[in-house]
């Protein structure tokens, strides 16, 4: 970790930068001699993850925040509710400068520009850590398109240069849509033949996390951007790669999630969280000592002796309490500790009951208590092979093909011992009703993973206004946020987003 010294110096650098591409400050990234060595790209490369991992939250909530899964009971303030209730203008409009995601960029576009001119001992090295790259830049910028719409392109890094030529407009969706498809296809061909996992984890970009990008990413241009059968079958064809390249399903919830189970053979492309170096950011699901130990968790049993440190930001609506209210259902509680006032007689709550809930703990990423300390350190998983099995069911279905595989695969997994295919097997049916299917598997599977908001978005905007309360007929252009009028002011290329003007 002492690598990160000088991304870090880097980054104070850059902090001028992350306001709307204005840019004030050149960069002085491109140090002169850091680039003379592979020791040297091999500490920018370390440094592309420390940046990703500084934006994970941000992400987070752009796919997760403004779908149906939040919006519930907390019992301390709640956070970003103007965000679950997509309440915002122009004057109000969140994440401002991009989200900081062109400041992510331009350390990629430094070492896409540098890296190759390096002389690796071992050139197979350099083209891995290439490959790596090309995909990362890739998912920012499908994150921008799917955030805004029309975004900037920007492949260049930012050096001693005029900052008016920063001064960019928004490009279409279908040119930054362009530009995502041609950066896998880069990262593809840097990894060429080499199917591993850079130094045998899961916490580096791969092979296998670009097709699983790329079936989502053709999924999404088919559906939205007239990409049709085509992009349909080319999402197919990625997606079906991927097991083939050590990655599977895990055989239960139960060996999915906790510190013990990191590395698993399920997890395509997961951020790393350690103790002393980062904490991740689902404490904020949880809840302090003082409310929550004088509850009961739904078996009835007493929460004085839960270790805790943290807040409860984010409480499920009840939506998201009734579609897992499943006891059958194994991701009941490994998503979720419901938390009660009294503990029913002994009996506790096998089923939700609204007068004696008090609210809940998010489990999945609970970390682990040392001594009297509870330490955020799990691993995030950004892709895993539940979300390629779902995709591909996305793609089959939206070329007329059957789902239900996959759909049951996952169903399977969930239910364990108490599956029973005559009552849960999901039957081919009409496009529409396996886009349903499709999507309250994906909910149940991904609950604060930043999966739900994009899922709802990828199939459609009628789904998205059927879903969220928050939103009716004739909110589709908040599916896209607005960008700050301060952005507008400093870039005097940009133009606001269609419907908030």
């Amino acid at each position: 970790m002492k690598k990160y010294i000088y991304i870090v110096l880097a980054v104070v650098t850059l902090s001028a930068c992350e306001n709307q591409l204005d840019l004030e400050s050149p960069s002085e990234l491109t140090t002169a001699g850091f680039w003379d060595t592979e020791e040297g790209a091999r500490t920018a490369h370390t440094g592309l993850y420390a940046n990703l991992r500084s934006s994970a939250q941000d992400l987070w909530l752009l796919g997760e925040m403004r779908s149906d899964i939040w919006g519930g009971r907390t019992y301390e303030s709640a956070s970003n509710t103007n965000l679950i209730e997509s309440n915002f203008t122009e004057a109000t409009a969140p994440f401002g400068g991009w989200a900081g995601l062109y400041t992510r960029i331009h350390r990629v576009n430094d070492f896409l520009l540098n890296a190759p001119l390096v002389e690796f001992i071992n050139e197979g090295d350099k083209n891995q850590l290439i490959g790596q790259a090309y995909g990362i830049r890739a998912f920012y910028y499908y994150t921008l398109l799917k955030t805004w719409g029309d975004v900037p392109i920007i492949l260049e890094p930012v050096g001693e240069i005029d900052p008016s030529d920063l001064s960019r407009p928004r490009a279409s969706q279908e040119e930054v849509m362009s530009q995502i498809k041609s950066d896998i296809e880069a990262s593809l061909t840097s990894f060429g033949s080499d199917d591993s996992f850079w130094a045998g984890s899961r916490n580096f970009w791969s092979k296998a996390a670009t097709l699983a990008l790329k079936g989502d990413v053709y999924i999404w241009s088919g559906n939205l951007l007239g990409g049709g059968a085509s992009d349909f079958n080319t999402a197919k064809a990625a997606l079906e790669q991927i097991p083939a390249l050590g990655v599977s399903l895990a055989p239960s919830i139960g060996e999915l999630f906790g510190i013990d189970n990191e590395g698993n053979s399920e997890f395509i492309f997961s951020i790393q969280y350690k103790q002393d170096e980062a904490s991740n950011f689902y404490n904020s699901l949880t809840g302090r000592s003082t409310e929550v130990n004088p509850q009961f968790n739904d078996k009835g049993n007493s929460m004085l002796d839960f270790v805790t440190a943290g807040a409860n930001r984010y409480g499920q609506s009840e939506k998201t309490i009734l579609l897992l209210d499943d006891n059958n259902d194994s991701r009941k509680d490994a998503t979720f500790i419901r938390l009660y006032i009294d503990d029913n007689g002994g009996a506790g709550y096998p089923t939700y009951n609204e007068p004696t809930y008090f609210g809940s703990v998010f489990n999945k990423f609970l970390g682990q208590v040392i001594g009297t300390e509870r330490i955020f350190e799990n691993d995030v998983p950004v892709y895993r092979y539940a979300d390629v099995l779902l995709l591909l069911a996305e793609a089959k279905n939206f070329l007329g093909e059957d789902p239900s595989a996959e759909i049951n695969q996952i169903r399977q997994r969930a239910y364990g011992d108490n599956y029973d295919a005559a009552t849960q097997d999901h039957v081919n049916g009409s496009q529409t009703e396996n886009a349903n299917a499709i999507l309250e598997e994906r909910y149940k599977e991904f609950i604060g993973e930043g999966k739900r908001w994009w899922d709802l978005r990828r199939a459609g905007s009628n789904y998205v206004i059927e879903n969220v309360s928050f939103l009716n007929p004739g909110d589709e252009f908040k599916l896209l946020l607005p960008i700050t009028t301060d952005m507008l002011g400093r870039n005097p290329a940009l133009v606001q987003t269609p419907g908030y003007n």
